[in-house]
C-alpha cells in the first residue's frame, strides 16, 4: 500500500471526456470539497485553464498531469528537508493539545535513532499534567534519553538543561516538546520567545527547526490554529498527523499555501514508522 492510498481521490477527472466550462466548474467544486479552500481551489483551476490553453491540451489525461504539476509546485519549497547538519540540531515542536505532538516527537526520535543519530528528548511542556510522563514512555520506546523537570517548571529552564546535556553527551538532535495552549496567546508568545533566546545563547551555531504539528482531520479549522501559532513562532515546517483519518487531502495544499512553509512529515497510521517525509509529487499523484 502506498503512503497516500487512503486519501480520497479527486474523481472528477474520470467523469468527463472534454475540457469545457462544466469540467472546470466541477473540478473547482471538487477541490473545495477536498478541503483545499476556496481561494486555493480557484487559483489552481485558473492556472490549469491557462496552462491547458498555452500547451494546447484538450484531453482529460493531459489536464490531470497538468494539475498534478500545479499542485506539486504549490507544495514544493526550497527548504523541504529537515536541517540536522550542525549538532546539536534543535527541533522545536509547537501546536495545540491533541494533535499528536508528543507522538510525532517519539516517532521522529525512533526514525533518527534508527539512522544512527544520538537523540535527546526535552520535556518542555510543563503546563499539562502527565505531559512529561507521556514523553518518557516514547523515549523508552525509541531508546533515547530524556531531560525533564517537575510540573509547573519554567519551560526555558528545561530547555537550558537539555541543551547543556546535549553538548556534554555529544547529542546530534534535541527534540523539544512545548505546551499546546492557545487560550492566552501572549503567554504562548512570551514562552516561545524565551525558549528561542535560550537556544540562541546556548547553541548559536546549531541547526534550528520549528515544526507546527496539525491534525489533518480538523480540516479548515486547522488553518486557524496554524495562523495563530505562526504569528507566535518562526515556523519552518509542518507535521500533518492523522492524514489516514481523513478523505480530504486537499488540506495539505491549503496549509502550505496559507503559511508559505513546507509540509515536512505526514502521519498515515499509528505505527512508529507511520510518520513519513512528505513527497509533493507522490501526494498529488495519489490525490488525482
Amino acid at each position: 500500500m502506498g503512503l497516500f492510498d487512503k486519501i480520497k481521490k479527486i474523481g472528477i477527472f474520470n467523469g468527463f471526456s472534454q475540457l469545457d466550462d462544466d469540467f472546470y466548474e466541477e473540478l473547482e467544486e471538487s477541490l473545495v470539497m477536498a478541503d483545499m479552500g476556496a481561494e486555493t481551489s480557484v487559483e489552481a483551476v485558473d492556472d490549469l485553464r491557462e496552462r491547458c490553453k498555452e500547451r494546447r491540451i484538450k484531453d482529460i489525461e493531459g489536464a490531470r498531469a497538468c494539475m498534478r504539476e500545479i499542485l506539486a509546485e504549490k507544495l514544493t519549497f526550497d527548504q523541504g528537508e529537515i536541517d540536522l547538519n550542525s549538532p546539536p540540531a534543535v527541533v522545536l515542536f509547537i501546536g495545540v493539545n491533541g494533535v499528536g505532538k508528543t507522538t510525532s516527537i517519539g516517532k521522529l526520535a525512533a526514525r533518527w535513532k534508527g539512522e544512527g543519530k544520538r537523540v535527546l528528548l526535552c520535556a518542555g511542556d510543563t503546563f499539562r499534567a502527565a505531559a512529561a510522563d507521556q514523553l518518557t514512555i516514547w523515549s523508552e520506546r525509541a531508546g533515547v534519553e530524556i531531560i525533564k523537570q517537575h510540573e509547573g517548571a519554567d519551560p526555558a529552564a528545561v530547555v537550558y538543561d537539555g541543551l547543556n546535556a546535549a553538548r556534554a553527551r555529544q547529542v546530534d538532535v534535541v527534540l523539544v516538546d512545548t505546551a499546546g495552549r492557545l487560550h492566552n496567546k501572549q503567554n504562548l508568545m512570551n514562552e516561545l520567545n524565551k525558549i528561542s533566546r535560550v537556544i540562541d545563547r546556548e547553541c548559536p551555531t546549531a541547526s534550528r527547526e520549528t515544526l507546527l504539528v496539525l491534525d489533518a482531520t480538523t480540516g479548515q479549522n486547522g488553518l486557524i490554529q496554524a495562523k495563530e501559532f505562526s504569528r507566535a513562532a518562526n515556523v519552518t515546517g509542518i507535521v500533518l498527523t492523522k492524514l489516514d483519518g481523513t478523505a480530504k487531502g486537499g488540506i495539505v495544499v491549503a496549509i502550505a499555501k496559507e503559511l508559505g512553509v513546507p509540509v515536512k512529515f505526514v502521519g498515515v497510521g499509528e505505527g512508529v514508522d507511520d510518520l513519513q517525509p512528505f513527497d509533493p509529487e507522490e501526494f498529488t499523484k495519489a490525490l488525482l
